[in-house]
């Protein structure tokens, strides 16, 4: 019986993740637009499974920013403000400029990017790179948004410190959410979108610490700009 029931929790805990995940997607696609309410029930329906690993996914996805709860509706998907844009912005920034500012100094966390196993990672991470950057020139925003995530992820792993990475990760889907909900409604978003990854890996893989923060805060100034004005670029 005991061990009946450890399957169950880790079948349900599953089932969680993965509603999760596929309500995320949604909400990234831009399938599931800012303000649009929904309950429990009908995420179950949709999806054909209980009330119990649906609500809780629901949580999990209010406790990281995606929804809010609406006591009239269950749940709604969170919408971002520009100015809610800006402080994920800064935010994150402090954590990568704290992350590079270590790897500076020599603190421990990043391994020596010429080691072996290093440097194997840092090119797995270039080509997740590589294919964002593709997306990226391609306008193809749901693509990189997929390949943006997994670089910064990736990236920050190596960094040896994973509640910080875990932050970024939150921070940098949240800004993605609000991205999409200004940028999704443009026809064409070929030149508009960052795509200097390679660059930003290539300066860390030297050691070029100015040059890796210089990289970053173009990146921010122009995804601020982006968000502030997205008729406009």
């Amino acid at each position: 019986m005991a061990g009946s029931s450890g399957n169950g929790g880790v079948t349900r805990n599953t089932l969680r993740q993965q509603i999760a995940d596929a309500l995320r997607d949604e909400v990234l696609a831009g399938r599931l637009p800012p303000g649009q309410a929904f309950t429990v029930k009908e995420i179950a329906e949709q999806y054909g499974v209980s009330a119990t690993p649906v609500r809780e996914a629901l949580v999990d996805l209010s406790a990281q920013g995606l929804l809010e709860a609406d006591q009239h509706r269950g749940f709604r998907v969170r919408e971002y403000s520009v100015e809610d844009f800006r402080g994920l912005v800064a935010a994150r920034a402090l954590i990568t400029d704290g992350m590079f500012r270590a790897l500076g100094a020599g603190h421990h966390g990043f391994q020596d990017p010429t080691a072996p196993r290093t440097a194997t990672a840092l090119a797995g991470v270039r080509r997740r790179g590589e294919e964002a950057q593709r997306a990226a020139r391609a306008g193809d925003l749901t693509v990189l948004i997929g390949y943006d995530l997994r670089f910064w992820r990736e990236l920050s792993t190596l960094f040896g410190n994973p509640y910080l990475a875990d932050i970024l990760h939150r921070l940098r889907v949240q800004a993605w959410v609000c991205a999409v909900q200004r940028l999704r409604p443009l026809a064409d978003l070929r030149g508009l979108l960052w795509a200097e990854h390679t660059e930003l890996v290539d300066a860390l893989r030297c050691r070029e610490i100015e040059r890796a923060r210089t990289v970053v805060a173009a990146y921010n100034a122009h995804a601020v700009a982006l968000i502030e004005n997205p008729s406009e670029r």
